[in-house]
């Protein structure tokens, strides 16, 4: 039996994390069992999560499996474009340049800011009362 050949690369955003797999294959992409556009419903969510393939113009040429799991719609978007572009360098190291010039390449790391004691939340305060 012939090895599949893949590259993979992981990526994370906020509580997200996505393992991607690229496949050489004709654009198809699949995350968790789910076609791409049933799974990302917004235009924005999708155009996210395309954007290394589409700014490296390799987008027709590979096949793109994700399992995603943990945080929001939004973040899991940003979690497979990290890790599509992790794997786009795993694949060619030349593309780093181009993906590093468009902010592909780093790891988003804001996160959810803790509350703190004596307060409603990270930021909010209780309602002030002067009587």
């Amino acid at each position: 039996m012939a090895e599949q050949v893949q590259y993979y690369g992981t990526g994370r955003r906020k509580t997200a994390i996505a393992r991607v797999y690229l496949r050489p294959g004709n654009g198809d992409i699949k995350i968790n069992g789910r076609t791409f556009e049933e799974y990302f419903v917004t235009p924005a969510q999708r155009s996210s999560a395309k954007a290394p393939l589409l700014s490296t113009e390799s987008g027709g040429s590979f096949n793109v499996v994700a399992r995603v799991a943990g945080g929001g719609v939004n973040g899991q978007a940003d979690a497979v474009k990290l890790g599509i572009a992790r794997a786009l360098m795993v694949f060619n190291g030349e593309l780093r340049k181009k993906l590093k010039t468009e902010g592909m390449v780093s790891r988003d790391s804001r996160g959810k800011e803790r509350k703190k004691y004596g307060q409603k939340g990270a930021r909010k305060r209780f309602q002030f009362s002067k009587r």
